[in-house]
């Protein structure tokens, strides 16, 4: 057990966390330290420790990106040792509401028993991508859950893509996303930069699962509506809860 009251094998699995979603804010990390089993009251005092203890081994930094909440992400060195080959570092500002969103949103789904008990398994956009120079054609989703078979759920072997809206796109380009996404066949490192994918082969994701705001939602459910059955049968929309929607500010409630 390291100081911090993480068990010395699971710093690794936590490093390799942050790296994935790009980056993540403090109350996230105690958020994800709780799920792992430190105590509530703890969590964010680990935290605190952990982002300090990462720091001064150069391996991650942070900083107030936001508002509110301080964020931590990865150096060139810790993304070096998750064997993440990426050119991003620091998070990108103008995606920073989005990344906060899909890292609540992956809190979410694993806390959920159906996740636990079939040991789903989730896959971010940045590993998707990671080792993509230049990035190849498609639209990678946000993230796949993939549910290993073998578990005896329903689901058992199938992946399922995540999208997560924040903003209202037109319906035509979230139809096309939509159909796109559908009717991938492989992995996004498995292809060359061109050329066309092997034929014969399965749908890749037996569900699109889109998570959404109030205001994306519209375009969303009229994009899976163009898209049409069969193929739409396979696409479900859920809300998005509106805290993952804001970054915390400390100065009385929460900004956009």
């Amino acid at each position: 057990m390291s100081r911090d009251g993480i068990p010395d094998g699971m710093q690794p699995a936590l490093l390799r966390y942050v790296a994935a979603m790009y980056g993540m804010q403090l109350d996230q990390l105690a958020a994800l330290l709780t799920d792992w089993g430190v105590p509530a009251g703890w969590a964010r005092e680990r935290a605190e420790e952990i982002v300090t203890g990462w720091r001064a081994a150069g391996v991650a930094d942070g900083g107030l990106l936001t508002l509110g909440e301080p964020w931590v992400w990865l150096t060139r060195k810790g993304l070096n040792a998750c064997a993440l080959r990426t050119r991003l570092v620091k998070p990108a500002a103008h995606s920073l509401r989005h990344t906060h969103a899909v890292t609540d949103v992956r809190l979410a789904v694993e806390r959920t028993a159906a996740y636990r008990r079939a040991r789903g398994f989730w896959r971010s956009e940045r590993w998707l991508q990671a080792g993509e120079f230049p990035r190849r054609e498609g639209h990678p989703p946000d993230a796949e859950v993939h549910w290993p078979a073998g578990t005896g759920a329903p689901w058992a072997g199938q992946i399922w893509a995540i999208e997560v809206e924040l903003t209202r796109k037109s319906t035509e380009r979230t139809a096309a996303i939509i159909a796109q996404t559908l009717a991938r066949t492989t992995d996004y490192a498995s292809l060359p930069a061109i050329g066309p994918a092997p034929p014969d082969l399965p749908p890749r994701y037996g569900r699109l699962i889109y998570v959404c705001s109030r205001l994306a939602a519209r375009a969303v459910l009229d994009g899976r509506a163009e898209v049409g059955p069969p193929e739409s049968a396979r696409v479900e929309i859920y809300d998005l809860p509106d805290s993952a929607t804001r970054l915390h500010s400390p100065e009385g409630g929460s900004r956009p």
